[in-house]
């Protein structure tokens, strides 16, 4: 066998290699080539992956092979053996979608669960033979309270992108669905970050667990280039404006902290001229599903998302992301440029960046470990690093009046309460939207 790893040469069945090979894939990813067979041999499995590393394939591709192996005379309808966790719908549709391309071969059968359609259609699917089940914690948890849905024979549990479940507030939802499995199964967990809090879910949930990691933790991908690009705040939707005219990007996935902002900036870009779409936790499954769609297509050029709208966006060629504000945890910065530079292809990611964000970026180039190139464009100025100390009581008004916009930055300051709060919001939002309970 060669140094480098095939399929064939993680023991994988012979339907799973076929529809491999139909799908055009010959190599295992490295995450892929770490996870298999430790799945398959049954151990518990905590994985370090970012988006784009062929991570979905190294969990849903030896769970079919052991669901098939060790098949039991079949149980009760609506009594799922696997169980996949995933924060927002549009990761379930994705996972969904690898489960049934690579066992389009067996006798499984699988569906999702979430948020934002009818619970009906799902509770009739329930009634019928059900082998695995991708679905968002909230909707799953509003089953099996309704005893729709049988926990009770679940053998492998996945948690994919935990951190994000925790970040968007799904921990209670996610250990009261732990309590409704039974004791014995394999449990397997991917993050993008090891936080002190994935690791304290890791240690409640995981007995002696294989580790993989595929990369340097928290390193922005090497094939992305990076520039930033120092502006004003008020002149930030002009210069998007511009720069997508005058570079004539045709796909463009931009980024902002909260929904409200998608909304206007997608607006904004519109009435310029530059056709786009928004994407966040208060559209419904459809209007999402249609504006992903369309962006994909080349129809919309411009997709405004939110952080936590934006995962399980499978984009393999998106050229460009663009931060119109920069994300108050610099691991989120991380994630968000890993849409692009994928599958092989080179990527750009430039980030819009004001005075009151000078310390996220600061924070950014700290964990990337090198600075990231600065660019300028005629007519939009370079912002003043905004002061962050208030003026002491007592100083005449002279002392005080420069500090007019610091005002603003008590509600606008990188990482302030206000800001905090926003992302809180969004992370409850989309947490009730991405499990459908209104």
């Amino acid at each position: 066998m060669s140094s480098e790893p095939t399929f064939a040469g993680l023991n994988l069945a012979e339907p799973l290699l076929r529809a491999l090979s139909a799908a055009g894939y010959t190599r295992p990813t490295p995450i892929q080539a770490g996870a298999i067979p430790e799945v398959l041999a049954g151990r518990d499995l905590l994985a370090a992956a970012q988006t784009g590393t062929g991570k979905t394939a190294g969990f849903t591709l030896p769970i079919l092979q052991r669901l098939t192996e060790n098949a039991p005379a079949r149980s009760g309808n609506g009594r799922p053996r696997a169980l996949v966790l995933t924060p927002t719908r549009e990761l379930a549709s994705q996972v969904h979608d690898s489960v049934k391309t690579y066992g389009q071969h067996l006798d499984q059968r699988s569906m999702t669960i979430f948020g934002g359609v009818g619970m009906n259609p799902q509770v009739r699917a329930l009634r019928g033979r059900m082998d695995i089940v991708v679905a968002t914690p909230g909707r799953l948890l509003d089953h099996a309270n309704q005893k729709t849905i049988d926990l009770s024979g679940v053998e492998i549990l996945v948690l994919d992108e935990a951190d994000r479940m925790l970040d968007m507030g799904f921990i209670r939802d996610i250990r009261k669905l732990i309590a409704m499995l039974p004791k014995k199964r394999q449990n397997l967990m991917f993050s993008a970050t090891f936080s002190s809090d994935i690791r304290k879910l890791a240690d409640s949930l995981l007995t002696d667990p294989a580790s993989v990691e595929v990369a340097a933790r928290n390193t922005a991908s090497e094939s992305v280039e990076q520039k930033v690009h120092l502006v004003e705040r008020h002149q930030k939707r002009d210069l998007l404006s511009h720069l997508i005219r005058s570079n004539d990007w045709e796909q463009v996935l931009v980024f902002t902290r909260t929904k409200h902002g998608a909304d206007r900036l997608a607006d904004k870009l519109t009435r310029d001229g530059v056709q786009s779409a928004a994407i966040h936790g208060n559209k419904s499954q459809n209007a999402r599903t249609r504006a992903l769609e369309q962006f994909k297509s080349g129809r919309v050029p411009v997709l405004v998302a939110t952080d936590i709208a934006a995962r399980g966006l499978d984009i393999d060629q998106l050229p460009q992301v663009v931060n119109f504000e920069l994300p108050n945890v610099p691991e989120d910065y991380v994630h968000r440029i890993g849409r692009t530079g994928r599958a092989g292809c080179e990527g750009s990611a430039l980030s819009l960046v004001g005075g009151d964000e000078l310390k996220l970026l600061a924070g950014i180039e700290k964990l990337i470990r090198r600075p990231i190139e600065r660019i300028e464009t005629e007519g939009y100025a370079a912002p003043r690093p905004v002061q962050e100390d208030r003026p002491r009581r007592g100083r005449g008004k002279g002392a005080g009046a420069p500090r007019g916009k610091g005002n603003g930055n008590r509600s606008g300051r990188g990482g302030g309460p206000r800001q905090g709060q926003g992302r809180g919001a969004e992370g409850r939002g989309r947490g009730q939207a991405a499990s459908g309970r209104r």
